[in-house]
């Protein structure tokens, strides 16, 4: 599989993240559900702390990828909702860290929006990795 980023500006890259992605040659596509800062016994966490909840969230997505024989270099795509945008803006270095060591720069879109499935969620984050 080879990826191809695409990026018209270089503004991005100060997010640490592309304007799309190419995939050529991929065989197989994981479909991510969003993930929480839930935690293993199904009860939300980190209530009111934005850094830890996106924190949990990208484990337990990288739990499902790594379950799923794939890891962070495989993601092609993000869309992560908050129902706080400056909060989380204020955390974007926790996506940063993640995703920096094994190079992925996926396209992502960020929403704001009003609420998750429990009301103390403040971030989900969904992800489709090829390989």
């Amino acid at each position: 599989m080879e990826k191809k980023l695409i990026n018209p500006w270089q503004w991005q890259e100060n997010f640490g993240f592309s304007q799309a992605v190419e995939v050529s040659g991929g065989q197989q596509t994981l479909y991510c559900a969003g993930q929480t800062a839930i935690g293993a016994e199904g009860a939300p966490l980190h209530k009111d702390d934005m850094r830890g909840q996106i924190q949990l969230a990208l484990d337990n997505l990288e739990a499902v990828l790594n379950n799923g024989g794939y890891d962070w270099s495989n993601v092609v795509r993000l869309n992560i909702y908050t129902t706080d945008l400056d909060r989380f803006f204020g955390e974007y270095g926790e996506v940063m860290t993640r995703l920096a060591p094994s190079g992925c720069k996926p396209a992502i879109t960020l929403l704001g929006i009003t609420r998750l499935a429990f009301p103390e969620l403040l971030v989900e984050i969904e992800a489709i990795a090829v390989k």
